[in-house]
């Protein structure tokens, strides 16, 4: 048996039981911020009642932290929701025991702090416990039935970060599949004597729904065995799509493909918002910037200040997309990318390219909503015609408005695609941000964007 580390179980309660400590901790710096700091008979009942209301947020800390959570834009977004939830209980509360009120000021003050705290302390816990996994502690024991095309992939996927904190034991299957390579441990029958022999947490299963006998059978053996059971559906390893369950009325189950957050249209108005809020202002100051950069180009070489290009858009729709020229005019404009050392680059073309200034005119493309501020980067037509007959999934980037930065962008697949690879990690990153979009990864996008455009990027040219 391969040891997990003793006291990784009780991590999650202590971590909420720290939460719990914070809290309070908050309640009495921001009393003491307001002046209000003193153990009076009134204070410590109100001090009491925002205790008695965090301890209903005690659960929902405690499946945070043992859902180990390893995105921190989700981790802000939780922190900001109990911190609400929080104060909304705290003002309940108050007014169920007829408490004397107190003052907004102080209810938002409360709440600010306190989703800053909670945040701060939990990304602090994040990368304290990445490390702590990544060195062999508080991990899960996994167990995998199959030895396909399935299995391999499946552990491609749940190896890609060691901050998941994931051990593969090992894989059962009564017939092992030729050239496999892994930890293979025996058939069916040998899982049943390995769960006892060993602390396993979760199960996977990969063989077909076909094998109903064995998967009936491993499922009873994981229940006995107070193992956590999941089912793998078929992946082929070139099936890199993301699917979730979605009910079509009471009786019919189905799955679907590409789930998105920004199906909802809530979270569209949102995002909208933000874009014509954000474009409004970035317009509004444009001046400042604009003219002295407008009237260098003019100095620099002939032709228009501003390059005009037709780009792909939402749902494959045509815009016109707007830059600061960077280039001297020329005839490969709509077909050929820039490249490191282009000939056709101005000495400010090349400035403006590597600190992304050439992107600020776009800010009209997002008022008018052709785009927004981030989201995929738009492509130049014979690109899209080129790369959706190499690439299955190029077009999923096109169900969202492309964006004046994006997730591609910032870690690390900008620039020229000299490869195919580069466009398929660049498309993958694309997909990805659609199908884990939050309004806290686009700030953390944007944050990303300007500490790069500061810090420099090697492939910004």
């Amino acid at each position: 048996m391969i040891e997990k580390g003793k006291y990784g179980k009780y991590l999650p309660g202590l971590q909420t039981i720290f939460d719990f400590i914070l809290m309070n901790a908050t309640f009495l710096l921001v009393t003491f911020v307001f002046g209000m700091a003193d153990f009076s008979e009134r204070m410590l009942t109100i001090w009491t009642l925002y205790a008695a209301s965090g301890l209903c947020l005690l659960p929902p800390c405690y499946n945070t932290h043992y859902r180990r959570m390893l995105r921190s834009e989700l981790l802000v977004k939780r922190a900001i929701i109990y911190a609400v939830i929080h104060t909304l209980g705290f003002a309940a509360f108050m007014t169920l025991f007829r408490v004397e009120s107190i003052f907004f000021g102080f209810f938002a003050a409360l709440t600010v702090v306190e989703a800053g705290v909670l945040a701060f302390t939990w990304i602090a816990e994040l990368l304290a416990l990445k490390k702590l996994r990544i060195i062999g502690r508080n991990t899960r024991n996994v167990v995998i039935i199959g030895t396909g095309a399935t299995a391999m992939e499946l552990t491609k996927r749940l190896l890609n970060d060691p901050g998941y904190g994931i051990r593969i034991m090992g894989y059962f299957d009564d017939i092992r599949v030729p050239g496999f390579e892994g930890e293979y441990m025996g058939g069916i029958a040998d899982f049943e004597r390995f769960c006892v022999e060993n602390k396993i947490d979760e199960v996977y299963f990969t063989l077909s729904s076909s094998y109903d006998k064995i998967l009936n059978k491993v499922i009873r053996l994981a229940d006995e065995n107070f193992i956590k059971f999941y089912y793998i559906p078929l992946l082929n390893p070139k099936l890199k799509h993301q699917f979730y369950m979605i009910s079509l009325n009471r009786s019919i189950s189905a799955i679907g493909v590409h789930p998105s957050p920004l199906r909802h249209p809530l979270n569209q108005a949102m995002k909208r918002l933000f874009d014509i809020v954000f474009s409004t202002i970035c317009l509004v100051c444009s001046p400042i910037v604009f003219i002295p950069i407008a009237i260098l180009i003019k100095l620099d070489s002939p032709g228009p200040v501003f390059f005009k290009q037709k780009r792909t858009g939402y749902m494959g729709n045509e815009f016109m997309c707007y830059k600061f020229r960077t280039m001297r005019v020329n005839k490969d404009a709509d077909s050929k990318q820039a490249t490191k050392n282009d000939s056709r680059k101005t000495r400010l073309g090349d400035f403006l390219r590597k600190s992304s200034i050439d992107e600020l005119p776009q800010f009209w493309n997002v008022l008018r909503g052709d785009m927004s501020v981030v989201g995929p980067r738009p492509h130049m037509l014979a690109h899209t015609e080129e790369y959706r007959q190499l690439i299955d999934k190029y077009m999923v980037r096109h169900l969202v408005k492309p964006g004046i930065t994006g997730w591609a962008q910032v870690i690390g697949y900008r620039g020229a695609t000299e490869e195919l690879w580069q466009m398929e990690a660049r498309v993958d990153s694309d997909v990805w941000y659609i199908e884990n979009w939050s309004f806290l990864l686009d700030m953390k996008i944007m944050v990303r964007t300007i500490t790069n455009a500061f810090g420099g990027d090697s492939n910004a040219y």
